[in-house]
């Protein structure tokens, strides 16, 4: 209308960008009334949406950044415009405070996008535009995929101190005597909730720094935003598939103790491992400060792979034992045959009776074996009335001795098939007493390790875009 192309033109002869600091002379001012800065999420007036790039460390958030100051050349009565007390100007035509992103990532430190800005009849300027931040994060791996994080971002003006331009933020805060705090430093009215991250915190602190080249002071606003991983994903996807997989390491020392499918069970998982040890490279930043929670789970269960497979060898070797390589001491066939079962609550399946082996002479006599360690002889010589053994036909001797050499022959065999029986019976104690100890220690620190997390504990809950703290007060 009329009225406004008359304003603008009378503010327009009045103003200049280049003529900042003269006017704010001729005002009695060195700087901006004031420059209030508002959050950055969604709007600085409202976060939109936010993402982390773990592998990079990079910090995305897309916000409205509101900003509001007083510019005394831009004033005029109402009363002699028609009422007219707002005005929507270019920016690229207005002064504007050079607020930048000082730890910004992406070499964008300026808002690119231009955006008209609402200029009021008392010289208020509102400047509204929307924004893309990439910020550096420093990402705490330590209890991923339980980690918590908090990023900042820092703003402050790249060309005024603090007597040119007061930044300020736009909400009431607590002043600590160092800094001024403000608890819901970013508006989440039209946050969109991420599917990965869970907005906990977000707090702004305004501090004052001073320089030794300078002896102005640099006021600036860091925005804290601390972020709660979801971890629905990871534990369906990562977590569960890892722990199935382990469990099956401690079923190594369940098999037979004279199977070599043992040893190729245990090289399959320990493969498997190595699997999610290269996809969780794959997903983290190539940091050498600390190891990810699920890392040192990782390194855990092949610590016990590795400790069964050498466990396993051992215990195949001790099933391979028998009386022609090895000699059994007293003490370990007292131990592993005699204590341990009755610890472990193993009981050793008894052997069937041996048969009753008999041998008739020509005389009558006979010779019997119902113990193993009874020797062949004659049951009863006293019988042998009329026939002296000296009188047996050369023959009949060496029967005999045919029939005694074989005797022996099946008693040594018996004997060696009981020892063999015994290191196998060693080597099954064996194979259930570790059975036992890398169960405990595989759920004891599969336990200690995931529990460990502390976001496991916290108990704050994820803030809502409904929830009527999410706004900070003016």
């Amino acid at each position: 209308t009329g009225a406004k192309i008359d304003v603008r033109t009378e503010t327009g002869r009045r103003y200049e960008k280049r003529d900042w600091e003269s006017v704010l002379t001729v005002q009695g001012q060195t700087g901006a009334e004031r420059c209030k800065d508002r959050d950055k999420e969604g709007n600085f007036d409202a976060l939109r949406d936010l993402d982390s790039d773990e592998k990079n460390q990079i910090f995305t958030i897309s916000v409205w950044l509101r900003q509001e100051w007083y510019d005394l050349r831009l004033r005029w009565d109402p009363n002699d415009y028609q009422g007219i007390e707002t005005l929507y100007i270019p920016s690229d035509q207005l002064w504007k405070p050079d607020i930048v992103l000082y730890n910004n990532a992406d070499g964008d430190f300026v808002i690119t996008l231009s955006k008209k800005a609402i200029v009021h009849s008392d010289g208020k300027i509102l400047w509204e535009p929307p924004a893309i931040y990439k910020s550096y994060c420093p990402i705490d791996m330590e209890y991923f995929p339980f980690d918590m994080q908090e990023c900042f971002l820092k703003f402050s003006t790249w060309s005024y101190n603090g007597h040119e331009v007061d930044l300020q933020h736009v909400c009431n805060g607590t002043d600590t005597g160092e800094e001024i705090v403000i608890q819901r430093g970013i508006d989440l009215k039209d946050y969109y909730p991420n599917v990965e991250w869970d907005v906990i915190n977000v707090t702004a602190r305004r501090k004052v720094k001073f320089y030794p080249c300078c002896p102005e002071p640099y006021p600036d606003i860091t925005f804290n935003i601390t972020l709660r991983r979801r971890t629905l994903f990871y534990t369906l996807n990562l977590i569960v598939p890892c722990v199935s997989i382990s469990c099956l390491a401690v079923l190594v020392f369940y098999l037979p103790s004279d199977s070599g499918e043992k040893i190729t069970l245990s090289i399959s998982i320990l493969l498997a491992l190595n699997f999610f040890f290269l996809l969780l490279s794959d997903m983290n930043p190539p940091t050498s400060l600390v190891i990810p929670l699920i890392g040192k789970y990782l390194l855990f269960i092949m610590v016990v792979v590795t400790a069964s497979i050498l466990v396993t060898v051992y215990t195949i070797h001790i099933n391979l034992n028998s009386p022609t390589t090895h000699v059994m001491s007293p003490w370990v066939r007292r131990v592993f045959t005699e204590i341990m079962p009755k610890v472990l609550l193993m009981k050793r399946p008894e052997y069937e009776k041996k048969p009753q082996v008999t041998v008739r002479t020509l005389t009558g006599t006979e010779v019997r074996q119902t113990d193993e360690d009874a020797d062949w002889s004659e049951a009863d010589t006293s019988q042998e009335s009329d026939y002296p053994s000296t009188h047996y036909p050369p023959e009949v001797m060496e029967a005999l001795k045919g029939v005694r050499y074989i005797a022996n022959q099946f008693k040594e065999g018996d004997m060696e098939t009981t020892e063999e029986r015994d290191w196998g019976y060693i080597a099954t104690v064996m194979d259930r007493l570790f059975l036992y100890i890398f169960t405990t220690t595989y759920f004891c620190g599969t336990f200690t390790i995931f529990l460990y997390a502390p976001s496991l504990y916290d108990p704050r809950e994820h803030m809502e875009p409904e929830d009527p703290n999410a706004t900070c007060q003016y």
